[in-house]
């Protein structure tokens, strides 16, 4: 099995960030990564512009995370509330989910990976919640949510024919 050293241009998701130098199989660089401008051949001269690229990546990565700082300093600040629907002997239907955080938080013009948010379980109980969120792994926020149960569930009488 042949394997080549390049070196990255740009982050690729399980292999590494840009100007990291790793090994890979030599079809797999020589038919994807260096065709689509993602990596260079690791070659002497090429070697030499590493420092170059991490300078760059540096960067990157401190914009990155005082971004990612500013959007977990307005999520603090945040506190959305839901409103669950109950039945008889006050049983909610439904839940909070992270899907519903997510919209929320885009309503709020909060935009982030909903994958970002750390919900073990749907929220079924009313009441406050505290949910972490992990945008960035230095960076992780806590959002306190509120939930309300309604009166009464719709349409739970004479559902059946």
């Amino acid at each position: 099995m042949a394997n080549a050293q390049v070196i990255l241009k740009e982050k690729i998701e399980g292999l590494g960030a840009e100007a990291d130098v790793v090994k890979v199989r030599a079809g797999y660089a020589r038919n994807f990564l260096i065709p689509q401008g993602k990596a260079y051949e690791a070659s002497r001269s090429n070697l030499r512009h590493v420092e170059a690229l991490k300078a760059a990546r540096a960067r990157r990565e401190a914009e990155e995370l005082a971004g990612f700082q500013e959007i977990a300093a307005k999520i603090s600040k945040l506190k959305p509330k839901f409103t669950l629907s109950t039945g008889q002997g006050g049983k909610a239907f439904g839940s909070v989910t992270n899907m519903d955080i997510h919209k929320e938080l885009e309503k709020s013009g909060i935009v982030i990976d909903r994958h970002a948010i750390e919900l073990d379980k749907p929220v079924k109980k009313s009441g406050k919640t505290e949910v972490s969120i992990r945008l960035h792994p230095e960076v992780i926020t806590t959002l306190t949510i509120s939930v309300d149960a309604g009166d009464t569930a719709k349409g739970s009488e004479g559902s059946e024919d």
